[in-house]
């Protein structure tokens, strides 16, 4: 008898350790903390401070996390949220040098490309920030980083990133919105950057990998034609060029929908030449797209296409008023809103998003399961 209940128990762990992550989900309790440390890289989207620490400046439009560790919004960060749910603490900017990194680093900074300083140059494409931060730069950070957490046992570096959670992007949206800004063709930007933006980031993915990374999640590109500062820079008078179910531009969202099929067919088969990793896409364009459609639906009653903080006109963006400077109001009710400064998101959006990678449906396959897969395994 006591063999069988044995039997039973071994049998039965698979469907106990799913029952007790399911619960965690759903609950909004901290998973398991699978994850000794996790490792970030892209752009405004995922900065935790590396661009206020770099510039040595302030950026006055993130309320919450006063510099050196400046958001770019009224709150927290998708990948704040993911730190949350897996027990970690919130990433430090690697800029912040000093700092133990021991339980993870964040290399993301504002106005980051997927591609090099050098590529933009040499396609007469200069509408770039004074400095090169790009997914390459961003690499080499962590390299540095590396060597301060374990300077003597190269072996052992490879061992937490075993048990590390590497999220990798967004990367592209800035790649894209420089080119529109030289006036590059949307056939142009498709059939020459998007190619060049995808192969980049499976690369910058290999390389993680070959450092011993396991878990990657690789987040796509979020509706560009959906965002304030689109819609303002690109108005235009023929309503074709709007998708009549969001009031988005069709042109810039085209652009994100085909980086985000090609991403994800280079990334299946990257899959399938390192079956040991899990490689996670990670998808912001669809929850985006669900808002601007139904923004009431998921308590956004100001809706999604109108920034929070900004300076006016029909989306609340001004170029010459952005948020934090004269001229700009910051609204009473920021999570009533999608847009927090008519570039970024709001606290709001971010949490419902990270939640929708950890448990589904927008990461494939969501977070919660690769973990269980692994602790089964």
């Amino acid at each position: 008898m006591a063999s069988r209940r044995r039997g039973f128990s071994a049998a039965y762990l698979p469907v106990l350790v799913l029952v007790c992550l399911a619960a965690a989900a759903v609950s909004g309790e901290p998973l398991p903390q699978y994850y000794d440390a996790i490792f970030s890289f892209g752009d405004s989207f995922s900065d935790t401070g590396n661009f206020v620490i770099i510039n040595s400046g302030k950026l006055p439009n993130m309320p919450k996390f006063p510099p050196p560790y400046a958001r770019c919004s009224n709150g927290r960060l998708v990948i704040d949220f993911l730190a949350e749910a897996f027990g970690l603490p919130l990433l430090p900017p690697s800029a912040n040098k000093g700092t133990n990194f021991s339980q993870g680093a964040n290399f993301a900074v504002m106005g980051a490309t997927a591609l090099d300083l050098q590529y933009f140059k040499d396609n007469n494409v200069w509408s770039i920030p004074p400095f090169n931060t790009s997914m390459n730069v961003q690499l080499e950070w962590f390299q540095e980083v590396k060597q301060t957490i374990c300077p003597s046992d190269p072996s052992s570096c490879r061992a937490l990133f075993a048990k590390s959670l590497f999220v990798f992007g967004e990367f592209g949206g800035n790649d894209y919105s420089f080119a529109w800004k030289a006036d590059w063709s949307l056939e142009k930007v498709k059939t020459t950057l998007v190619p060049a933006v995808v192969a980049s980031l499976v690369s910058g993915v290999e390389r993680l990998l070959d450092e011993g990374a396991r878990h990657v999640v690789v987040p796509g590109n979020l509706p560009a034609g959906c965002i304030p500062i689109t819609l303002t820079m690109y108005l235009s008078e023929d309503r074709s060029e709007y998708d009549p179910r969001t009031g988005c531009l069709k042109k810039y969202n085209s652009v994100a929908l085909y980086h985000n099929a090609m991403l994800r067919i280079a990334l299946d088969r990257l899959q399938r030449r390192r079956p040991e990793s899990r490689i996670v896409y990670a998808d912001y364009y669809t929850p985006y797209i669900q808002f601007a459609r139904t923004p009431h639906l998921y308590g956004y009653k100001r809706g999604a296409l109108r920034a929070c903080c900004g300076g006016g006109g029909p989306y609340n963006y001004n170029m010459s008023a952005s948020c934090g400077l004269p001229g700009a109001t910051t609204c009473e009710d920021p999570d009533a809103h999608v847009s927090w400064d008519g570039i970024h998101l709001t606290e709001a959006p971010y949490r419902f998003i990270a939640n929708t990678w950890v448990k589904g449906p927008y990461a494939h396959p969501p977070l919660a399961t690769v973990v269980l897969e692994d602790m089964v395994d």
